[in-house]
């Protein structure tokens, strides 16, 4: 059986951590150096006063000194950035935290990053591709499989298909529903 994914992004490099996504700097916001965040994370309560957050490409490290709730995202401010200008820097960057840093997840529930490039099997053992996108449809997460013809299939993240998940093995055994079907076949 397995539960739902969380839709953080990881982007290991070659010889440094790998890094999840939490949020988006929008724009600076006031004159006190506070910026609007667009929060990617299920765990906005992990943005808080003396958390550490990375931001951009570069991974420009930043404590957060103040957060409070606003309209459809957070308010940030962090430590030795206290005007617009100063914060402005980092307008549309993303936020990162490192993956070691990341909440422990319930059994049974997976960040995306770590489902991305599983093999997926059926039940009886044959190869079915690997998950290359996870869409979020509203009542359960799809993961799209594409097998090596480039061909696509969606499968439901629901008990009744996802029967297991190995990210030891980096396997995902799948029950095939009747009238599955293939990514653009219908819209969704």
């Amino acid at each position: 059986m397995t539960g739902h994914a969380k839709r953080t992004a990881g982007s290991p490099t070659a010889s440094g951590p790998s890094w999840l996504a939490v949020g988006k700097v929008r724009r600076p916001h006031g004159v006190a150096g506070d910026a609007l965040v667009e929060v990617y994370t299920d765990f906005p309560e992990r943005l808080k006063p003396t958390a550490v957050v990375y931001a951009g490409e570069t991974h420009i490290q930043l404590t957060i000194r103040r957060q409070r709730s606003h309209n459809d995202g957070i308010l940030l401010a962090f430590d030795g950035y206290s005007t617009p200008e100063q914060v402005g820097r980092f307008r549309n960057q993303i936020l990162y935290i490192v993956e070691e840093d990341a909440m422990e997840l319930p059994e049974g529930e997976f960040y995306y990053h770590e489902l991305q490039g599983l093999s997926v099997i059926d039940e009886n053992g044959k190869a079915l591709g690997k998950v290359t996108e996870i869409m979020q449809t509203g009542a359960n997460d799809v993961y799209v499989v594409t097998n090596d013809a480039g061909r696509e299939i969606l499968l439901p993240a629901i008990s009744e298909v996802i029967l297991d998940v190995d990210l030891d093995s980096k396997i995902i055994k799948a029950h095939l529903l009747p009238g599955l079907m293939e990514k653009g076949d219908r819209d969704l």
